[in-house]
């Protein structure tokens, strides 16, 4: 640990709330179709949509309300009046301007860091929806820099590391989902620090922890403090 420089966060569910959001929203949609499928059925065939459509949308509100749109378009067979369609925007248009809830002791621990490491947000979603939560979080001046990235794969650390001209082992990744902040962090050689969140989007889900020298898991983000 006394090797790493430069510590990287996960921004949605790390720094902010972003989770409950989205599902108050999904409860919204299968609200709107229930005289065709119960919510349940609704909600998974909402998220086989989503996943199908990542590789077209990427992640964030826009793609979530494209898929709603194409969602209840095959549930109904078409026959979604246009009135529904208005409300699926109008859900998307709800969670586009939803205030920017800090994670408790967020602010406290970014202060700490600040100075003795070089501080950087790396999430994945929409650029524009980024980077409005990033602005009104008010955290913007403690990152040396801001990645917002269409995925988080092995491929995509390699190159922010090399952008960042940092080597993996000076190189920490904080977040909150096992499978895109902690593993391919790790499959690059850097450290990874997992803080769990109460409500995980079923697609992040990931049932094992890793076995790693390299893996740390905290119950918040005032924890990091105490291993640097």
């Amino acid at each position: 640990m006394n090797s790493i420089n430069t510590i990287a966060f996960d921004a949605d569910d790390t720094l902010w709330v972003n989770e409950p959001y989205f599902q108050e929203a999904e409860i919204a949609f299968c609200e709107l179709l229930e005289e065709y499928l119960p919510h349940d059925t609704v909600s998974k065939e909402l998220l086989d949509t989503e996943i199908r459509n990542l590789h077209l949308y990427g992640y964030g509100v826009k793609g979530f309300m494209l898929s709603m749109v194409e969602t209840a378009t095959r549930i109904s067979k078409g026959a979604a009046p246009l009135s529904m369609i208005d409300k699926i925007i109008a859900i998307g248009h709800d969670l586009l301007q939803k205030p920017v809830e800090l994670l408790d002791g967020v602010a406290e621990t970014l202060d700490q860091l600040k100075g003795k490491y070089r501080l950087v947000v790396a999430t994945k979603g929409d650029l524009l929806d980024q980077e409005r939560k990033l602005k009104k979080s008010g955290l913007q001046n403690y990152f040396h820099h801001i990645e917002i990235m269409s995925d988080k794969r092995n491929t995509d650390y390699q190159k922010l590391i090399r952008h960042l001209d940092c080597r993996p082992e000076n190189f920490l990744m904080i977040g909150n989902s096992i499978k895109s902040d902690i593993l391919p962090v790790l499959e690059n050689g850097g450290y990874a620090a997992h803080i769990p969140y109460h409500i995980t989007w079923a697609h992040e889900h990931h049932e094992h922890k890793p076995e790693s020298e390299r893996f740390m898991e905290f119950k918040n983000i005032r924890e990091v403090l105490e291993c640097l």
